[in-house]
């Protein structure tokens, strides 16, 4: 059986998160699937971030986009109250030093002047990779109980496939998010791409009525793919999936240890914030590989 190796915010714990040097790299290395973060911007564009505000872990203020600019400084801001032109303002290439308990700072290639990526831009990337065979996994960050930070769950959904489908990528690509009505949308707007029922233990408040069975109340909703954190990973879970038609896709693992305790319970899927260590793993037990991408070439060779 395939288990796929997902790259998590492209490679979170090798290069800045959910930028263009990262995805890049991360596809060189070689994964199954992209894992990516959108949120909607004040100008209804669609970029690359973790967080409903902007990280003071992984963005730096640099400067305002006007010298009169009373939303800055950024950082902290939330996305959807800042244009486009002033999230580009930011410094996403580099993980703080003020914060000193982040793992990743100690393992992540800081590239400083790293500006926040568009969707657009990841998947004109992607396309001139000509990476056919990496998957793209959009998670679509909504909050149902952050209302005034969230984009309209239809909206958002409606705007990420219209991207998807204007660089020809809805027939590789899988939309996640933890709030299921995004999944439900999807279900409809992009009948044919892979939909992820993202779920946590602290999240399952979001949801009513799982009676029990959450593998298939995420069905339900419009799932193929049921991916959890890790914690919630056991053989009665993965039994309750089996049941409900749904692989599972598990998440954060990082630790080859770990990994391998998922493998053994039979997961289809490893979202891990360290590709390398995996691919480690997957030579070690005689798994498929996902081949790397070649780099880019310069533009005449």
């Amino acid at each position: 059986m395939r288990v796929e190796i997902h790259g998590h915010r492209g490679a979170r714990g090798l290069w800045p998160e959910n930028t263009l040097p990262g995805m890049s790299r991360t596809m060189e290395l070689g994964v199954h699937a992209l894992e990516l973060d959108v949120a909607l911007t004040a100008d209804r564009r669609l970029v690359l971030t973790h967080d409903l505000t902007v990280s003071a872990v992984t963005s730096a203020d640099r400067r305002p986009l006007r010298v009169d600019d009373p939303l800055y400084p950024y950082v902290g801001k939330p996305i959807n109250a800042l244009t486009l032109a002033q999230l580009r303002m930011l410094d996403v290439g580099v993980r703080l030093p003020r914060h000193p308990d982040d793992p990743f700072a100690l393992t992540q290639v800081a590239m400083p002047e790293t500006r926040m990526p568009t969707l657009g831009a990841v998947l004109g990337l992607v396309n001139a990779y000509e990476a056919e065979s990496v998957r793209l996994h959009i998670e679509l960050k909504s909050d149902p109980t952050r209302p005034h930070l969230t984009a309209d769950p239809e909206l958002f959904t409606e705007l990420v496939v219209e991207e998807l489908d204007r660089h020809g990528r809805l027939d590789n690509v899988a939309v996640l998010s933890f709030d299921w009505r995004i999944i439900t949308h999807a279900a409809r707007l992009a009948p044919g791409a892979r939909r992820f029922a993202l779920i946590e233990l602290d999240t399952l408040h979001w949801h009513d009525d799982l009676g029990g069975d959450i593998p298939a109340a995420a069905r339900d909703a419009g799932a193929t793919t049921l991916s959890p954190e890790h914690a919630m990973v056991d053989e009665a879970l993965m039994a309750q999936a089996r049941a409900a038609g749904l692989d599972v896709a598990v998440w954060t693992v990082n630790e080859t240890g770990l990994a391998a305790r998922m493998l053994d319970l039979g997961v289809a899927g490893i979202v891990t914030d360290y590709p390398d260590r995996m691919r480690e793993l997957w030579r070690e037990r005689g798994m498929e590989l996902p081949e790397p991408v070649g780099p880019l070439k310069p533009v005449g060779v």
